[in-house]
């Protein structure tokens, strides 16, 4: 065996021997002669080495070069430059690869751009040799050699659509259809050129999952035009990572379209139960009280507002805070709500809560009028949800103040769902009886709503009392309310 066998064969990498030959006697004759044939084969075996990825996801920018395998998921168009100081135009094509770890923007150079057009086609898988650097929508390799591997087999799907299980890093060209759940404000800032950039954000949801849809500059505007519950069409995003997610941008060459389509979104949530401090959770319940919104002011000197809800499904209940414009979504008592991404963290008296800021996402799903409009026939997302209402039993009464159509229009939500809970219990106080009530706040707002794990009372009362504090209000029963005398 000689010495380049010897060397070759300690080799882990997906190259040939006689490549391997090849690579050796060309590097003898780069040095000089100040190597021989051993010291020659250990060098390019280092170079190849260092060089061989596992796959896709092992590609950092910082690589002197890359080679890998992956399958052709789509080949853009030949896009012409002008060189500095060179008559010839050059030329680029964008070819979007993959493997079963992620994505990679390939691009191809001036005879290698017209050889892509040429014979590339999608579904073909590549061996690929080139350099890895930043790239406008993440990592992306500039191709100095390419071959194709007929032989090899990547598991990747070929689809002119995406869904949000689909995606991975440095996947570009994107089309993806899905409900919007949320929606954002436009924000400005200033970029280090001087020039003023636009950025907003919508969350996205298909029977695969969520993700959160980055628009920016001229597309920035689009959030403020659609609204929760319409289906779009993402088209020519690409995707990049913030705190450890995945987010689908959209750029001045992309844009988000309104589709006549059908797509059901199936919220995955934690129970209740389960969550734990400093977790970030996506939760689903029914609203079981709701505060009026608060403002205060920040150390800097500008308005901040929260508001704050319980949320219960069929595990426990846990207040939830909504900050800045998640406190303008119109929710009350009854509706049901999938909440995407709230940190959980230690709350009043040592009692769990859940933090819902700009990254969050709040979905109502069906509202209270909703569903007495609908007479129970909610479609697909009833279905996705079932049993969201049924959970709450007679400690919370959201589950009558869903389905009780008879209530007075002009009634408050949390009234209904208080007359709802009594209106279900035998031994109801009569109009005009007066009555002792003990129960903790689970509502401070105007009327206060007490619950003493059985039934759900509601208080007129000009008492300032704060949410998970016990208390007892005596006074005279009005039209199923406790006009309250004292509260102690």
């Amino acid at each position: 065996m000689s010495d380049i066998e010897g060397v070759y064969e300690d080799l882990e990498a997906d190259v040939s021997l006689e490549e391997f030959r090849e690579a050796v006697e060309a590097k003898v004759e780069q040095m000089g002669g100040l190597a021989d044939e051993e010291t020659a084969a250990m060098l390019v075996a280092h170079e190849v080495g260092e060089s061989e990825v596992g796959g896709i996801a092992d590609i950092e920018p910082g690589m002197e070069e890359a080679k890998f395998v992956a399958k052709v998921l789509s080949i853009g168009e030949v896009r012409t430059f002008e060189r500095d100081g060179e008559d010839e135009d050059g030329r680029v094509v964008n070819v979007e690869v993959a493997d079963e770890t992620g994505s990679v923007r390939a691009a191809f150079w001036d005879e290698h751009a017209e050889a892509a057009i040429e014979e590339l086609e999608e579904g073909q898988v590549l061996r690929i040799k080139g350099r890895p650097k930043e790239g406008f929508s993440g990592v992306e390799v500039s191709v100095d050699d390419v071959e194709p591997d007929p032989d090899t087999e990547v598991d990747v799907q070929v689809s002119d659509t995406h869904t949000v299980e689909d995606l991975s890093l440095g996947l570009s060209n994107v089309n993806l259809v899905g409900v919007v759940l949320d929606t954002d404000s436009v924000r400005t800032f200033d970029r280090d050129d001087g020039s003023e950039g636009k950025v907003s954000n919508l969350a996205v949801g298909d029977e695969t999952g969520r993700v959160r849809v980055t628009l920016w500059d001229e597309q920035a505007d689009l959030a403020t035009e659609l609204e929760p519950g319409t289906t779009v069409e993402v088209v020519d995003g690409y995707v990049k990572e913030r705190d450890g997610n995945l987010e689908l941008h959209v750029g001045n060459r992309g844009t988000v379209e309104e589709v006549d389509e059908d797509v059901e979104y199936v919220p995955e949530s934690t129970p209740i139960e389960e969550v734990e401090i400093g977790q970030t959770v996506d939760l689903a319940g029914v609203v079981r009280s709701a505060d009026p919104k608060r403002t205060f002011d920040r150390d800097d000197g500008s308005e901040g507002q929260v508001r704050n809800i319980r949320v219960q499904d069929a595990t426990g209940d846990i207040r939830v805070a909504l900050w800045g414009e998640k406190a303008d979504i119109d929710i009350g008592p009854g509706d049901e709500l999938a909440l995407g991404d709230v940190e959980i963290q230690d709350g009043w008296q040592d009692d769990l809560e859940a933090s819902a800021g700009w990254q969050s996402t709040i979905t109502v799903l069906e509202s209270d009028s909703d569903a007495a409009e609908a007479g129970g026939d909610g479609g697909g997302t009833d279905d996705a949800n079932a049993g969201l209402s049924a959970f709450a039993g007679d400690d919370s009464g959201s589950d009558d103040a869903g389905a009780d159509t008879d209530t007075p229009s002009d009634s408050s939500a949390s009234d209904d769902a208080a007359a709802a809970t009594d209106a279900d219990t035998d031994d109801d106080p009569a109009d005009g009886e007066e009555i002792e009530f003990t129960g903790v706040v689970v509502q401070a707002g105007d009327p206060v709503v007490l619950d003493d794990g059985e039934t759900t009372m509601s208080v007129a009362t000009d008492t300032d009392v704060g949410l998970g504090e016990e208390v007892t209000a005596r006074g005279v029963v009005r039209d199923g309310r406790l006009e309250a005398s004292d509260v102690f």
